[in-house]
Order: structure tokens, then sequence, then C-alpha cells
């Protein structure tokens, strides 16, 4: 049951909205006319989402009166938006959650929420949650802004033959709850701490998900009261729950769901059909010039780095040595050094890295376990390197691990050619009256840039990144141990 003006490329958009609302009026009339054909058009939308949206579904944007066409339009899929909605049904049959990582004016809360009043009409006993991080972005009455608004005007605007039997808008359009009296299918809102809190659901929306004060203890809600979340969001930066799922996911590419994970949807902008280069040039002139460039790499580019302050290595730094030994036929042989950070209380995690000369070898990091165990697990995974120079962090509770490796040197456990060095953040800095440019007389001496060896440390990281990058994109020649390499199949 195709509408006309349909096609999704960039040629065809925006479609003929006269055309499409010529085909509605005339399929309403042959349905009005005919009980057997209003059956079989319910039978066949209850299995096709898709087609449901495009025939009947209207969404509303009041930017479109500055272009001469109606604030409220007939909702026409493009070809992205149509692949989301095949995204949030096999998530939904497969009984998986999923994470859509967007850039803005995707139209993908529209298109959420046209699923969800699909689900609402044609999934009796269904029970599909909504939430946000503030609740007037969850329901605020008047305002399409608003996720139920949107969803009470999908209601509005349907054919009276998909309205629910005994549907009354007063009994049943409440707000952050949306009742089918016909069926028993509810949509419920919820905001901030509150997400999760209200019960079992088929499926739960968590819209700007990455924007949330306390995403942990929502997470923790939610496994509890649902099998399929769906995290829709723009980036805000990284390390934030979003974002981590986001690294952990499997890209989702047709078809069923991978089970066990986390599946990935991304809309960039170039699926948009009215976005080109030219368009993206012109933005992101504009954001230059008013000096809001990082705004525009973060909701157009989904880069979640632009907007960190402070960064001590960049993440096009991190980017140019993923197998850089590689790309530069470094030589990675020679002594394997590991350096071991000891978990303090709380939520801190162990940490052991491993290289040999610039490759990073592995990184691990684990939570449960006393300074005895972790020294020992440390020991462990360097057993299989032969001489290794094992330094670990002297301070605080790490200055158990000495203890901990004397004893099995004594019980004559400790693997030969583990050797155990100390390192304490807080010491004076190294080689404090060299420069911190070699060579440079015109830099200042370390004594004089590092407050101590832990900023030292850093910072060199730093150089070595920088070195790195610069060998890769720009040719220039360093030495070996003055590069880092991170290897591609690395877990994390």
């Amino acid at each position: 049951m195709p509408a006309p003006s349909t096609a999704k490329g960039p040629d065809s958009w925006p479609p003929d909205y006269v055309k499409v609302w010529a085909w509605r009026q005339q399929q309403l009339l042959h349905l009005e006319a005919s009980p057997a054909l209003r059956y079989g058009a319910l039978v066949y939308y209850a299995e096709h989402p898709v087609d449901w949206i495009n025939h009947w579904v209207d969404t509303y944007d009041p930017r479109n009166v500055a272009k001469g066409r109606p604030a409220r339009i007939p909702f026409i899929l493009f070809e992205r938006q149509e692949q989301m909605v095949h995204f949030l049904l096999a998530c939904m049959r497969g009984e998986e959650s999923g994470l859509i990582e967007k850039c803005r004016d995707m139209g993908a809360t529209w298109v959420a929420a046209a699923f969800t009043v699909w689900n609402w009409l044609f999934r009796p006993g269904a029970s599909i949650g909504w939430g946000s991080r503030k609740e007037m972005l969850v329901d605020r009455l008047g305002d399409p802004d608003s996720i139920f608004e949107k969803m009470r005007m999908i209601i509005d605007g349907l054919p009276w033959f998909f309205v629910p039997e005994g549907f009354d808008r007063k009994k049943h359009l409440h707000y952050l709850r949306i009742i089918n009296p016909a069926n028993g299918s509810t949509i419920t809102g919820e905001a901030g701490d509150s997400i999760g809190r209200g019960g079992r659901k088929l499926i739960y929306f968590k819209d700007e998900s990455a924007h949330y004060e306390k995403p942990e203890r929502i997470e923790a809600s939610l496994g509890e009261n649902t099998r399929v979340q769906i995290d829709i969001s723009s980036v805000n930066g990284p390390g934030n729950v979003f974002h981590r799922k986001r690294e952990q996911a499997v890209e989702w590419r047709g078809g069923e769901v991978a089970k066990g994970k986390t599946n990935l949807f991304v809309m960039d902008w170039r699926d948009h059909p009215e976005k080109d280069e030219a368009w993206y040039e012109t933005r992101r002139s504009r954001f230059a010039d008013d000096g809001l460039l990082h705004v525009f790499e973060q909701e157009v580019n989904r880069n979640y780095f632009a907007a960190v302050q402070g960064v001590i290595i960049p993440n096009e730094w991190v980017k140019s040595a993923i197998d850089a030994h590689i790309k530069l036929g470094l030589d990675v042989s020679g002594r394997v050094v590991a350096g071991l950070d000891v978990a303090d209380e709380g939520g801190d995690r162990n940490a052991l890295v491993r290289r040999r000369g610039p490759l990073m070898l592995s990184a691990k990091d684990w939570g449960e376990g006393d300074v005895g165990a972790t020294t020992r697990l440390a020991v462990s995974e360097c057993s299989r390197d032969g001489g290794v120079s094992l330094q670990y962090d002297c301070v605080g509770v790490g200055a158990g691990v000495k203890s901990e490796a004397n004893r099995l040197k004594a019980e004559r456990l400790l693997p030969r050619g583990i050797q155990f060095s100390p390192w304490s953040a807080g010491a004076g800095v190294e080689r404090p009256d060299e420069h911190v440019e070699p060579g440079d007389d015109e830099s200042p001496l370390n004594k004089d840039f590092y407050n101590n060896l832990k900023a030292q440390g850093w910072w060199e990281l730093r150089r070595r990144f920088e070195r790195t990058h610069r060998a890769v994109t720009e040719g220039l020649s360093y030495n070996a141990d003055e590069l880092i390499s991170l290897p591609s199949g690395l877990p994390a």
C-alpha cells in the first residue's frame, strides 16, 4: 500500500505533501465505505509500522512556516528513519536493548513516539515507558517539544477507525499517562531519578540519556523492570554511561539483533536528505564565527571529546597511535615494562598496563581483591614476559605491594626476572636541572615546569602521543622509545 511521493533520495525531498494528503483522503473514503477494507487495513498495519506511519501519522515542525509549508504535515519517513523503525522492532522482538546515537535534528524522537503509539494501538497489554532528564521534557501540556504532547498530536490526527473503542480524550489522555481502554495498553512517563520506578515495561525509551545526572541509579532501576531499553541521545562527552555503552555496543546492520549485547544504531547528518556538504560547511562556518566550533563538533559530528575542557591528550593523537608500530615500522623488541595502580576504597579499580618498547601489550582493570590478591594477579600477568620491570604506585594502599612481593620471594613463588620498582606520584621530578625540551635552552627546567613526578609522567606521556601523531600525519622521524602504539586488537 505505498503512498505517493515517498521516494527517499535527496532529489525527491521534501515530499509532495499535497499529493500525500490527496492520497490519504482517497484511501480514507474507501476505508470508511467498507468495513471489510477497514478490517484488512487494521490487520495489515498491525505488522507494518513503517507503512502505518507513512500513511496516517502527522508530524509538527513550526520552522516549516518560514519555508512556505504548513507546520503540521504528513510524517513521511526518509530512509534512515525507516531503518530506525525496523531497528526498534528488531530490539523489541529480540528482547535486547538498543542505543541510538544521533546528531541533532534527525527526527529520532518523533520516530520513537510514532512507534510507541503504533505499539499502543496494535499490541494488547503493552506497557511502554518514556523518560528524560526533566519532567517538562517528558510532558508539558500544549508544548509539542515534549514527548507526550507529540504522542497526543499523533493520536488526535489519526482517522477515527484507528482510535480505540471507548477512547475518551479526557479520560485516557492523562498527564504522563496514555491509556488504551480497548486492549489495556499504556504509555507512561517518568523523569530524572524516578526513571524505572513505574513497574515492568515491554520497552522503555530514554530520551537524551547521555545528559542524565545519575545514570547509574537509573540503570539499576530499569534493569529490573524491562528487557528492552532504548537509549536515544546526542553525545555529551566521554566516560558517561551512554558513552561506555556505545563503546561496547554492536552496530546493527539489519535483520535480528545481537544477543546479549547493546545494539547500536547511528543517525548521521549525512543520512538526512535535506543535508548536504553545502549545508554542513555553512553551518560549520556559522558556529566557528560564534566561537562555538566545539558545540558543532559535538552536536553535528557526534564527537564525544569536542566539549571536554583541559584535555591532556587530544583524541586525534590517540587515534594516530592506533597501530602506529605498523604504520611507522617501529622496533618493538626489548624488555617488558609494567605499571600497576592499586585501587583505593569505594568504586576505584586496580589497573595494570604492560608495554614492550613503544608497543602497549595489554591493559587490564579489576575491582575486587585486597593488595595481596592484586599483587599476585599482577605477577601472574607478568610471568609470561621473562624479565619485567614492574613499577607500582607505592603511596597509600599501594605500599602493601612490596610486602606481598617480599613474601612471594621468600616462599620462592616469585617468578624469576620480575623486578618491583616503587613509584611515588608526589615525589620530586626526575632530571630536575634538565630542560623540558632537550636541546632547547629556551624551554623551562623540569624542576620549574612540573610540580611533582605525577605531573612529569602525565606530560611525558602526552609528548609520546604528540610525537606519534606528528610521525604518522607529518612524516617526522623520532626514536621508537619516544613513541607509543596502541594495537587495534586490544580489548576495550
